[in-house]
């Protein structure tokens, strides 16, 4: 009875999550809010019904009863999330608000399938994310000098790569950052905000020649210490992040050549001097040729996802404990393996529509200080994603960066669910904008009306003087 469970959640979980995705893009369609109200409504319950059959078919296959315990911790803290944000924020985006919920629910139920140990500290550190990102959209909202401090950004930012580059711990050839109290603790994932509102704070206050130059400079200086300290993925991150609002702000085509001309000429001159992306290198031309010098882990993961193919195996049927540490750099394979290709792509469609709404809220806010944080923040995320995914299935080289929301890592979900809060703390200005924008007009409506004359007083209906008749008639006299 067990088998058949098992084996029908797994088309239960893809048709539930095919639901969700298509309801993230149709949501876009609709005009009217009643409707996309219902939209929203049922992306809460598809995302907990998903979450239901999937802790189901793990107590029924370990027999855990402390798993139960867990799952309602795991309902109480997304309907807070979802309550908290409705009640605080009545004009939050509710899209991003699902999406994230959605997110971390599968990241939960992949990680507590591989580690339970983990998947409990990750929720830990989703509750902390989620007290901190309640708290970012009144900052937002309420500091107005936030475009005045570049300098410190930059400075802070420099300062904290630094300390990692000589003081940081080594961890697969990389320096990532410093463990406290038994928690990993990695810069460079908080880092990345600052460095986009430096970037922002300093276009915004001018786009001359040299303030680029000057721009660019410090740019490089914290790409330059994140490849010294071998964090590759992060250096590619903010590299492109920069290059994308570099060309936004000053709409000059020749500022993105040069920029993609120096970063291949610097990604030649990395591989010949690090032994470190030569592995990698090798690794991503031919796993199995290189297996037992780099190439096992991405290896395995395309084992995996070829293994799972579209329906997957179904949770506790396939292998993906055997991919090295796949709970965090390689967790998009375990979820292709046992939930499917189906239930994988539907993954990425969500993220893409997380990004879609990033790109709308930085189109429509009119402030080129906060448009710009919309555009690199939304840029951070979704190339951040590309770099997991596209590392995971060989489309390009491993760069050993997470999958936000999804995979395991505290720094990593902090720094994310700081990223959505900042968002929503936009989407709240532009909202904002739009209501100033409205009563302006209904202002100039009004001054622009003609005066209206005041109604007359009805007169009352002048009396006709009475007409003498022409010819008076003369009483006759009785004749006697």
């Amino acid at each position: 009875m067990v088998n058949v469970i098992v084996e029908l959640s797994k088309y239960i979980i893809i048709i539930l999550m095919a639901v969700y995705t298509f309801s993230c893009f149709s949501v876009f369609a609709k005009v009217y809010e009643e409707d996309k109200k219902w939209i929203l409504i049922r992306q809460n319950i598809l995302m907990f019904l998903i979450q239901f059959t999937a802790y189901l078919v793990m107590y029924l296959q370990t027999e855990e009863k402390k798993l139960v315990l867990f799952y309602l911790a795991q309902v109480i803290l997304l309907i807070a999330i979802l309550v908290l944000y409705r009640v605080l924020y009545p004009k939050v985006s509710r899209l991003i608000v699902n999406n994230m919920c959605m997110l971390l629910s599968i990241g939960f139920i992949m990680i507590t399938r591989l580690t339970y140990q983990k998947a409990v500290k990750q929720f830990i550190f989703a509750v902390i994310g989620t007290a901190i990102g309640l708290a970012v959209p009144v900052l937002i909202r309420k500091l107005r000098f936030l475009k005045d401090w570049g300098y410190i950004y930059a400075g802070v930012g420099i300062l904290a790569l630094g300390a990692v580059a000589v003081l940081g711990q080594l961890s697969d050839g990389a320096k990532l950052g410093f463990t406290i109290a038994g928690f990993g603790v990695q810069p460079s994932e908080f880092v990345k905000i600052l460095f986009v509102f430096y970037v922002a704070a300093s276009l915004n206050k001018s786009t001359t020649f040299k303030n680029v130059v000057i721009t660019t400079a410090i740019a490089a200086a914290h790409v330059l210490i994140l490849v010294l300290s071998t964090d590759l993925g992060a250096a590619l991150i903010m590299f492109v992040v920069y290059l994308v609002m570099l060309y936004v702000a000053t709409r000059n085509p020749f500022y993105a050549i040069a920029g993609v001309g120096g970063g291949s000429a610097a990604a030649v001159v990395g591989y010949h001097l690090f032994s470190h992306i030569k592995v990698r290198v090798s690794a991503w031309q031919d796993p199995f040729a290189s297996y037992s010098e780099g190439g096992y882990q991405v290896a395995q993961s395309l084992f995996a996802i070829g293994t799972g193919s579209w329906f997957g195996m179904g949770l506790y049927q396939g292998l993906p404990d055997s991919i090295p540490v796949a709970e965090e750099d390689f967790i998009f394979s375990a979820i292709s393996e046992e939930l499917g290709l189906i239930f994988a792509l539907c993954l990425i469609l969500v993220c893409v529509s997380c990004y879609v709404m990033f790109l709308n809220i930085a189109m429509a806010i009119r402030n080129q200080f906060y448009k710009l944080i919309a555009l690199g923040l939304g840029t951070c995320y979704i190339f951040q994603v590309f770099l997991t995914i596209g590392g995971v299935t060989k489309f390009i080289p491993s760069t050993g960066v997470t999958l936000p929301l999804v995979s395991y890592g505290g720094s990593s979900m902090l720094s994310t669910m700081i990223m959505f809060g900042i968002i929503q703390g936009l989407y709240i200005l532009r909202e904002d904008e739009e209501e100033i924008i409205e009563k302006r007009r209904e202002r100039e409506l009004r001054r622009n009306e003609p005066p209206r004359r005041a109604p007359r007083k009805k007169q009352p209906p002048r009396q006709q003087p009475k007409k003498k008749p022409a010819f008076e008639e003369v009483p006759q006299q009785r004749v006697r």
